[in-house]
C-alpha cells in the first residue's frame, strides 16, 4: 500500500486508503505522515474521530518510532511546547476532526491531513455548517423560526409542525421546506437567528454554525421535524474552509471506505482517488463474530413480548457488552428494558478519556447512541455486540433523505460501514471473536438483503448469512447454547468455524445497484453546491443537468435523482423570477414533473405545497402517468389478446387456472392477467428459481413483482424463507433489464395461508404486500370486464384516455387497483424518532 502511494499517488490531493482492522491503517498513514515531514519539512495533522482514538493512535506512534504530539481538549491548555513541535514539523500533531472543523480552527495551517476513521466523519465536517434548533427546551427558537418560515412551508405541514399534540404518524416525518420560500425569507430567517441567539434561545454550537451560514441561508436546506429543525447544505462547502481546503495533501483511511460517492459527499471533494484493498485481502479473516437474530427463533418469534428477557440474560451472561443503537430513545429503551438490574449502565462521555472505565467493570453495558466507530475493546475487553436499531437515523438530512425521500441507495455505503463498523466493536484482530445480537425488525430486513450481503466483506457476508440459517427454526434456548459453545471457543466451535471460512471464499464482495451512477454524479453533485454557496446559479443549474444525466438511466437511483430535479426546478424558477425568462419557468415546470415521476410511491412533494411554490408546480395531468402506461400496454397487448380466436380461449383458461393450485398454471395465469392490466410486457420466470414467478413492467413508472404460493395449504404458516424470496425480486429483475426499479415499484406475495410467522414480519421488506388468491380472481375478473366493453369499441380509433374511462367504470385502472392490491404491507410498522 505503502509503494502504491509513493509510486502513484504521492502528488495527489485527495486520497483515499481502505485498510480492514488490523492490517495496519495507523502505521501506513503514520509513515505516510513521517515521510512527508522528513522529506519536505511539512506539518502534518492525524485527525480522529474522538479523544480516546486519538490517545491510541498518538500512543501506536510512538510504539512505532513516530514522533508525535497529542493535541486534544481546550487549546488553551495545550502544551505550548508541543504545539511548537508541530508547527516546527519537528513531530506529527494527533487532534481530533473538530479543531479543523471549526469556526476557528487550531490546526488551521497543516500541509497534509491524514484523516482517520474517514468513513465516520461526516457529522463532524458537516458540523460547522448545520445548525440545529430543539424543540424541547422551554426557551427554544424553534417556532421562532416556523413563523419566519411560514411561506416556506405547506399550511398543512406548518399546523402539524406547531401541534403540541401530533399524531404519531406524522410525529417522526422529517419535512423539507421549500428552498424558493427559503431564499424569499432568507433575509428576515437571518435577522430572527440573530435575535434568537441574543436571547440566548440557540446553543453555542448553532451560534457558531449561524456565522458560517451567515449570508447563505438562500443557499442552506431547511429540514423539520416534530422535535427539531436543522438548516444546513446538502454537500458541505469545504471548498471555503481553508484549514481543510489549503493542505496541499489529504490522505482518508478507513477499514470500509466503499464506492457510490460517499466520502466524495461527506467532506465536499469533487474527486477522491482510491488506492485499492491489496490482492487477497478480501478473503483475509477480520476476527470472528456470531451473528444472532433472536426474534427469529421459534418460540420469541411467536412470543416478542420476552425477546427483551432473553437479551438481558444473554448480557448477564457476557458480564460486559456494547450497545450501539441509532438514537437516544432507542439506547434509552434498550437501557430501560434490555438490561440487568444489577448492570452498571455507561455512555459515550464517561468512556470518552479511558476505556477502563468500562474495561475494569465486571458486569457493565457500554451504551452508545448514533455511533459506530471509536471504540475499540479487543479479546476479553468485550465478548458481546448489540446491535439495535437500523443506523439510518443520524441528523435530520439522514432522516430525510432514507425515510421521507426514500432515497436509500445514496446512504448505503453509510449504513453498510455502520453496521460491519459496530459489528467490529470488539473485534479487533483476525484471532479475536465476539457475539453479535441483531436487534430491531428494520435491521433484519436489511442485513439479510443478499445484495446488502454481497456488497459486505466476504467474511461479513459468511457470518450474516450462518446467524440468519441458524437462527430460524431454533428456539432461544438453543440460541443460548450455541452462544456458550462460541464463548469457549474450542473444539465443538471450530468445527462449525470451517462452515464460515467455506462460505467465505465463495464469495466476492459485489457493488450495491446504483454505486457506478452515483459515483459518476458525484462530482458534478459537488460542483453544483460549490456554484450554489457562490451564488452562481446558471452554473450551479448546468452542473445539475450532468447530475441528473449521470443518474440517468441503468440502475440509478431514481428518488435521490426525485431530489436533484426538484432541486433544478427550484434554481430554475429563481433564476426565471431574476430574468424573467420564459424558457427557465418551463425548464422549472419541467424538472418538478421529472421529479414527481421519479418520486412517485413518496410523499414528500405533496408536502411542499408552499404558497412560495405556486409558480413551478405545474398542473397535475388529466391522467395519471400510471394509467396512461397502462392504457397504451393495453392497446399494445390488444394487438393479439382481443382477437375472438385468442381472447375467450386464454382469458377462460387463466381464470380457471387461478381458481385452481397447481402452480406451473397458475404462473402462467398471472402473466395474462398482467397483459390485460397493460403491463408491457409480462413475463413469467423462464424456469429460473430465482426470477419472480410474474413480472409487469409499466415503463418507467412501476413495476409489480410476482412471488405465488397457490399450492399452500389454507392451514399452512408463511415463513420468512418465502418472504426473504419476494423481497429480492424487484432487484432480480432490475438486474435482468440492468436498470433501476421505479420508486413505486411492488413485490405481491399471493398465498392462501391464513398464519404468518413472526419471522416473516421480520424479514419482510417495505416494498413487498400479502395478496389473498380470492384478490387476485376479483381484479382478472374486473379487467376482463373492461376488455369486452373495450373490444366492442374500434380499437384502432380509441385512445389511451378513451380505453381509460371504460376501465375506470370496473375499477380497473392501476391507480385504481394497486392501493387495493398494496392494503397489507408484511413490514410492521415500528418506526420512531
Amino acid at each position: 500500500m505503502l509503494q502504491d502511494w509513493h509510486k502513484n499517488h504521492a502528488a495527489d490531493q485527495d486520497v483515499a486508503i481502505e485498510l480492514p482492522t488490523g492490517a495496519g491503517k495507523t502505521l501506513v498513514g503514520g509513515l505516510i505522515g513521517e515521510y512527508r515531514r522528513r522529506a519536505f519539512r511539512e506539518r502534518v495533522a492525524y485527525l480522529c474521530p474522538t479523544r480516546q482514538l486519538a490517545r491510541q493512535t498518538a500512543d501506536k506512534l510512538t510504539e512505532y518510532g513516530i514522533p508525535n504530539v497529542l493535541l486534544i481538549g481546550k487549546v488553551r491548555n495545550w502544551n505550548k511546547a508541543d504545539r511548537a513541535r508541530y508547527t516546527a514539523a519537528n513531530a506529527i500533531a494527533v487532534s481530533v476532526y473538530s479543531h479543523v472543523f471549526n469556526s476557528n480552527p487550531a490546526l488551521d495551517h497543516a500541509q497534509l491531513l491524514l484523516l482517520d476513521d474517514a468513513h465516520a466523519a461526516e457529522s463532524a465536517v458537516a458540523g460547522p455548517w448545520s445548525l440545529e434548533i430543539d424543540r424541547t427546551s422551554e426557551d427554544s427558537a424553534y417556532f421562532d423560526v416556523l413563523s419566519a418560515l411560514a411561506d416556506a412551508l405547506d399550511p398543512l405541514v406548518l399546523n402539524r409542525l406547531r401541534s403540541t399534540a401530533a399524531d404519531s404518524h406524522y410525529r417522526n416525518t422529517v419535512y423539507l421546506a421549500s428552498p424558493l420560500g427559503v431564499a424569499a425569507q432568507a433575509a428576515h430567517l437571518e435577522q430572527t437567528l440573530d435575535a434568537a441567539v441574543d436571547a440566548g434561545k440557540i446553543s453555542d454550537e448553532g451560534a457558531y454554525a449561524l456565522e458560517f451560514l451567515r449570508g447563505h441561508l438562500d443557499k442552506c436546506l431547511v429540514y423539520l421535524s416534530h422535535r427539531r429543525l436543522l438548516i444546513r447544505p446538502l454537500i458541505p462547502p469545504t471548498l471555503v474552509h481553508p484549514a481543510f481546503d489549503n493542505p496541499a495533501r489529504r490522505v482518508y483511511m478507513s477499514a470500509t471506505l466503499g464506492a457510490g460517492g460517499e466520502l466524495e459527499r461527506i467532506f465536499g471533494r469533487r474527486k477522491i482517488t482510491r488506492i485499492p484493498i491489496p490482492e487477497g485481502w478480501e478473503k483475509q479473516g477480520t476476527g470472528r463474530r456470531l451473528f444472532c437474530f433472536p426474534q427469529m427463533t421459534s418460540d420469541l418469534a411467536d412470543e416478542a413480548e420476552k425477546v427483551d428477557a432473553w437479551v438481558a440474560s444473554v448480557v448477564a451472561e457476557h458480564g460486559r457488552a456494547v450497545i450501539l443503537t441509532p438514537d437516544t430513545r432507542t439506547a434509552n429503551a434498550f437501557t430501560d428494558t434490555c438490561l440487568p438490574e444489577d448492570h452498571k449502565v455507561l455512555k459515550a462521555d464517561d468512556v470518552e478519556d479511558d476505556l477502563t472505565v468500562f474495561t475494569s467493570e465486571p458486569a457493565a453495558a457500554l451504551v452508545l447512541s448514533n455511533r459506530y466507530d471509536g471504540v475499540d475493546l479487543p479479546d476479553d475487553d468485550c465478548r458481546l455486540v448489540v446491535l439495535a436499531g437500523l443506523p439510518a437515523r443520524g441528523d435530520l438530512q439522514e432522516r430525510f433523505l432514507h425515510g421521507s425521500l426514500g432515497a436509500v441507495e445514496v446512504l448505503q455505503e453509510r449504513i453498510r460501514a455502520r453496521i460491519m463498523q459496530g459489528a467490529g466493536r470488539a473485534t479487533r484482530n483476525a484471532k479475536d471473536f465476539a457475539a453479535v445480537l441483531v436487534l430491531d425488525d428494520d435491521l433484519v430486513s436489511y442485513v439479510i438483503r443478499r445484495d446488502v450481503q454481497e456488497a459486505m466483506h466476504p467474511e461479513i457476508h459468511a457470518e450474516l448469512e450462518f446467524g440468519y440459517q441458524h437462527s430460524l427454526d431454533k428456539t432461544s434456548a438453543e440460541m443460548l447454547e450455541n452462544l456458550r459453545i462460541f464463548a469457549e471457543h474450542g473444539a465443538d466451535w471450530r468445527e462449525v468455524d470451517q462452515d464460515i471460512v467455506d462460505d467465505r471464499e465463495q464469495y466476492e464482495r459485489i457493488d450495491a445497484p446504483g454505486t457506478t451512477e452515483l459515483q459518476r454524479a458525484v462530482s458534478h453533485e459537488v460542483a453544483a453546491w460549490e456554484a450554489m454557496w457562490q451564488g452562481e446559479w446558471s452554473q450551479a443549474l448546468d452542473c445539475i443537468r450532468q447530475v441528473l444525466d449521470a443518474l440517468r438511466g441503468g440502475r440509478a437511483p431514481q428518488r435521490y435523482a426525485a431530489l436533484w430535479n426538484y432541486l433544478a426546478a427550484c434554481i430554475a424558477q429563481r433564476l426565471a423570477q431574476q430574468t424573467g425568462d420564459p424558457a427557465l419557468s418551463a425548464a422549472a415546470k419541467k424538472f418538478y414533473s421529472h421529479a414527481r415521476t421519479a418520486g412517485r410511491g413518496t410523499t414528500w412533494l405533496s408536502n411542499l405545497a408552499a404558497p412560495a411554490e405556486s409558480a413551478t408546480v405545474p398542473a397535475e395531468p388529466a391522467l395519471d402517468p400510471l394509467d396512461e402506461q397502462a392504457m397504451t400496454g393495453v392497446l399494445d397487448n390488444a394487438a393479439r389478446l382481443a382477437k375472438p380466436t385468442v381472447f375467450d380461449t386464454e382469458v377462460q383458461q387463466a381464470r380457471a387456472a387461478l381458481l385452481a393450485k397447481p402452480h406451473k398454471p397458475y404462473e402462467a395465469a398471472l402473466v395474462v392477467l398482467g397483459k390485460l392490466a397493460g403491463a408491457l410486457p409480462s413475463e413469467g420466470d423462464g424456469n429460473n428459481d430465482s426470477a419472480p414467478d410474474a413480472v409487469w413492467i409499466f415503463g418507467n413508472t412501476m413495476w409489480v413483482a410476482w412471488e405465488a404460493k397457490s399450492e399452500a395449504k389454507e392451514d399452512g404458516e408463511l415463513g420468512a424463507a418465502a418472504v426473504r424470496q419476494a423481497g429480492g425480486h424487484l432487484r432480480f429483475t432490475a438486474n435482468k433489464r440492468a436498470e433501476a426499479a421505479p420508486g413505486d415499484s411492488a413485490a405481491l406475495l399471493v398465498t392462501p395461508q391464513t398464519r404468518i410467522h413472526p419471522s416473516a414480519h421480520a424479514v419482510a421488506e417495505s416494498h413487498v404486500y400479502l395478496l389473498r388468491p380470492e384478490d387476485v380472481v376479483d381484479l382478472f375478473d374486473r379487467l376482463v370486464r373492461a376488455w369486452r366493453t373495450v373490444r366492442t369499441r374500434d380499437l384502432d380509433s380509441l385512445t389511451p384516455t378513451e380505453i381509460a374511462t371504460i376501465f375506470q367504470k370496473e375499477g380497473a385502472l392501476p391507480s385504481q387497483w394497486l392501493s387495493q392490491l398494496r392494503s397489507r404491507p408484511l413490514q410492521q410498522d415500528e418506526t420512531t424518532e
